[in-house]
């Protein structure tokens, strides 16, 4: 995999909300997320996986897209494979890896609706066993790999071919299965304010 632009979503986020006037306090408040948290993403000890940055951009008043692109007015975007935006789910201090990766697919379309990842399932040194929940929907098509999904109580297994498409305020999780990665293709409508 060609080396890609190292995305550091967490100084993106406090330079936002400081541009808000936000405290940490009044976005934990607003997000429902704890302001240690918060924190730790804006100090890149973790990176958010794309459920927080939902809800974030929600609590923000902007789409989860601010978080990925760039200062441009473009109709249509062609993304290369060695342009996207790559964010991984690393516990940058301690080096924990929370079991994903994803690349922003259409950082520079502005006025989207949706929002296209490549996401990497990882095996995971420290499961994240939380399930989120926003406004909106997802589709997950899976490229390779097994993938494991959660939906409220219902658990299933998907295969390389296999898709799902839910509505997002579903608590939900994904997860890959054994110790091989799994490479998934998800657009997510997540509508703010």
């Amino acid at each position: 995999m060609p080396d890609r632009e190292e995305m550091h979503v967490g100084e993106k986020i406090k330079k936002l909300r400081e541009e808000k006037g936000m405290s940490l306090a009044e976005l934990a408040e607003k997000s429902g997320f704890s302001s240690a948290l918060l924190s730790q993403i804006e100090n890149h000890m973790i990176s958010p996986p794309l459920g927080t940055l939902i809800k974030l951009g929600q609590a923000m008043d902007v789409s989860i897209g601010h978080f990925f692109e760039d200062k441009s007015d473009a109709p249509f975007v062609i993304v290369r494979g060695a342009e996207r935006k790559h964010v991984s789910r690393v516990a940058s201090k301690e080096g924990v890896k929370f079991g994903y990766s994803y690349e922003s697919l259409a950082q520079d379309k502005k006025n989207r609706f949706m929002e296209p990842f490549l996401v990497t399932l990882e095996p995971a040194t420290k499961k994240d066993r939380n399930a989120y929940s926003h406004e909106g929907e997802e589709f997950i098509f899976v490229l390779e790999g097994e993938m494991e999904v959660t939906l409220e109580d219902h658990t299933d297994v998907l295969k390389p071919g296999d898709c799902i498409y839910f509505d997002s305020h579903l608590r939900h999780r994904v997860e890959c299965l054994g110790n091989k990665e799994t490479r998934i293709l998800a657009v997510i409508h997540a509508p703010h304010k």
